[in-house]
């Protein structure tokens, strides 16, 4: 099972939405050490004529398995390359290989006139996937970096003892690229990049107490379990009308309702 299995024997010690009064179930305060979030920011916006050079490549090779088509696919898996590209290149796609990027030159300098702000200046470095193939039809996954500088007002908190700092996450995705040469190529990117002050700290919180970690559900067993979960006959009263069309028609399968019976039959 899962925390959100229909098999749960027990769903209201699992996470979700509280049904009720939400105070019902506290019985403790505790403390727990987390990272705060005081302050973040984002920023999304298109980098035009980047140049970014590869520093590594790596060969993608197809891992089909077999001949049937349920099997095959996609499936694909880097290795080190068994020779180098021939030109021409011909570019694919890129996309950002993590959420997590580093910054360089970082500088925060707290601002006179404004007490709880700081200016923020840093060069993230966002890796990004390039894929590419070449004049073989041999495909080919380059590493490179996408450096994009910041500028910008967060709210920062007084001293400590323990430190605040900054952490950028990115995510990025090329709309268009091409070879320049040399491992170069010049990309169009979409980037939206997340700014964060951060601390590690102590924070007291009511609880519910430890969470009853259930069971996995197999997911070979499960096959005939949702035929099997069906009521034998089917059942007398049927749906109101008035409350799916104010519900927009969703269908919800543990009321007792012929709703879904219907939804299935119009292919809804």
């Amino acid at each position: 099972m899962s925390f959100y299995s229909y098999k749960n024997a027990n769903p209201a010690c699992c996470p979700g939405t509280v049904a009720g009064n939400v105070l019902d179930g506290l019985d403790e305060k505790i403390c727990i050490q987390v990272e705060r979030v005081y302050d973040s920011c984002l920023q999304q916006e298109q980098l035009t004529n980047v140049d970014v050079t590869i520093t590594s490549y790596a060969q993608v090779v197809n891992t089909c398995c077999c001949n049937s088509s349920a099997c095959c696919g996609n499936e694909t898996e880097t290795v080190p390359p068994t020779s180098a590209p021939v030109p021409p290149i011909t570019f694919e796609s890129c996309r950002s290989s993590t959420m997590d990027v580093d910054i360089s030159n970082l500088s925060v300098e707290r601002l006179c006139d404004r007490p709880c702000f700081a200016r923020v200046r840093g060069n993230l470095q966002i890796p990004i996937d390039i894929l590419f193939t070449d004049s073989r039809c041999v495909e080919y996954i380059g590493k490179g970096v996408v450096t994009v500088s910041k500028d910008v007002l967060l709210a920062v908190p007084d001293e400590s003892i323990v430190p605040f700092h900054l952490e950028g996450m990115a995510s990025a995705v090329c709309v268009a690229g091409s070879y320049r040469g040399d491992n170069v190529f010049r990309l169009t990117v979409c980037v939206t990049i997340v700014l964060k002050v951060l601390a590690k700290v102590e924070i007291l919180v009511p609880s519910y107490g430890f969470c009853p970690i259930p069971p996995c559900e197999e997911f070979a067993d499960s096959v005939c379990d949702e035929f099997f979960s069906l009521p034998l006959f089917p059942p007398a009263t049927l749906c109101d009308e008035e409350e799916l069309a104010s519900q927009n028609n969703r269908c919800r399968c543990n009321n007792n309702c012929g709703c879904c019976q219907r939804n299935i039959a119009n292919n809804t």
